[in-house]
């Protein structure tokens, strides 16, 4: 597996929390100190809550956690939580009257793969934020509970995926982390050689192969898709910038899952600049693709299921 985690960017916190008997959770990234953020959705069917803030052109300018969580759109009650857990530690937008957590969030399909009358909610989100600290598990826990990958053929034919995150440094202690939760409906790849993704008999068929061949089973069609996750940086950015950062991480997911941004997945990337260093853009775009590459291979490396 890939070294590295994104509470490598000193600052940020990761908590989990999940609900074994119905296989879904949620992964909060938390910035106590508010961090310059960005957005950018490439699936088709995606998720998401508070994206409309972090977009460019808009005025707010920092956001103090993201959620990322199962459930589908019912898991996004769980921000909830993370909201008041927020505004109880004084994080969030100051006004006249109140502190308004700023917390966006996305979501995955799990619905199909425990039951599916659990999902995540506001108790959860706030357990999550309990939770949060430098060391993050990765795997089937928190949003990647009931992440799955590669389902051209239905769910009986994917295989287990889940939450990763790796980190690299660059000259001058500039670090770029991501943290990402898989489920999506394409295979995991690296070297051209399938991780983890559709299976018939016991063997991957290549999803991507397996769509140009006009294969593809309508059961695909109903969700239970999408890819969400969050890059991160030390550097300091603009917010124009920090939204570079979230449009480049979908190349990282490109490089490590095929076919990806189908009409059945809701990808969403999330980024976030927390930091006083001073970097190249060019070579932090390079390394914000690197390691969410390397997060989508830790995913399902450490979900244990690859072939």
């Amino acid at each position: 597996m890939y070294s590295g985690s994104i509470t490598d960017i000193q600052g940020l916190l990761v908590g989990h929390a999940q609900d074994h008997a119905g296989s879904t959770g949620i992964t909060v990234v938390l910035v106590p100190n508010g961090a310059v953020c960005g957005v950018d959705v490439r699936g088709s069917a995606p998720g998401t809550r508070e994206t409309d803030f972090m977009s460019q052109g808009k005025a707010v300018q920092e956001c103090y956690a993201v959620l990322l969580a199962g459930g589908s759109a019912f898991g996004l009650a769980a921000a909830d939580g993370v909201m008041i857990y927020c505004e109880q530690q004084g994080m969030g937008v100051r006004t006249d009257d109140a502190v308004i957590p700023i917390v966006p969030a996305a979501v995955i399909y799990d619905l199909g793969y425990g039951r599916s009358d659990i999902r995540p909610n506001a108790g959860m989100g706030y357990a999550a934020c309990i939770n949060a600290c430098t060391k993050v598990p990765q795997g089937s826990v928190g949003v990647g509970m009931g992440a799955t990958v590669g389902k051209a053929l239905g769910m009986k034919h994917a295989q287990k995926s889940g939450v990763g995150t790796a980190s690299l440094q660059l000259p001058g202690g500039v670090f770029a982390a991501a943290l990402v939760g898989v489920n999506a409906f394409g295979d995991v790849v690296e070297n051209g050689r399938i991780l983890a993704g559709t299976q018939k008999n016991g063997i991957h068929i290549n999803t991507a192969q397996h769509l140009l061949e006009h294969k593809a089973q309508v059961e695909f069609m109903k969700g239970r898709n999408t890819t969400i996750g969050v890059v991160a940086t030390n550097a300091a950015l603009s917010k124009d910038e920090a939204a570079k950062l979230a449009q480049v991480a979908h190349d990282g997911l490109a490089k490590a899952i095929d076919p990806i941004h189908t009409m059945v997945d809701g990808d969403t990337m999330f980024s976030l600049s927390y930091g006083t260093r001073t970097a190249d853009m060019n070579a932090l775009i390079t390394a914000v693709i690197e390691v969410t590459r390397r997060a989508v291979v830790n995913s399902v490396l450490a979900a244990g299921e690859t072939k």
